[in-house]
């Protein structure tokens, strides 16, 4: 049965998380991550623990310049395992240019000591799911 509060508060997390990224916050994207944590998009997939997080968020060759959520959707699992996905438009600067894009995204948070932590995030790109947008032309 969907928990209204904890819904809520699963997506205030979330948008904590994206929001610390674009505040360049590291401490708090650090908080908000578990140990380690799986990171999964177009750069494949990596495990990635609390000091590499932080060393990639402040090494960074981007900026999140603005963000905008729809379509979110909440699960709990466990009472300790919750997952949240949604769309995301993202403005981005990548090496000193501007760059937009959407992409579906989902993050698993698991509650550890009584705290949310992201352990899982995905990225995909919108586009067409056999990737024929971004074949180059032979």
């Amino acid at each position: 049965m969907a928990n209204p509060t904890v819904d809520q508060e699963l997506a205030d997390l979330e948008r904590k998380y994206w929001q610390a990224m674009k505040d360049k916050d590291v401490e708090t994207a650090v908080q908000l991550t578990d140990e380690p944590c799986i990171i999964t998009g177009a750069q494949g997939v990596s495990r990635i623990d609390r000091e590499s997080y932080r060393k990639l968020m402040t090494e960074a060759k981007w900026e999140l310049v603005d963000y905008e959520f729809s379509d979110m959707q909440t699960q709990r699992v466990t009472d300790d395992v919750a997952v949240v996905a949604y769309k995301v438009k993202e403005k981005l600067t990548v090496e000193g240019k501007p760059v937009s894009f959407e992409a579906s995204d989902s993050s698993t948070w698991v509650k550890r000591n009584g705290q949310w932590r992201c352990a899982v995030h995905t990225e995909a790109v919108s586009g067409d799911p056999f990737g024929r947008d971004r074949q180059s032309a032979k």
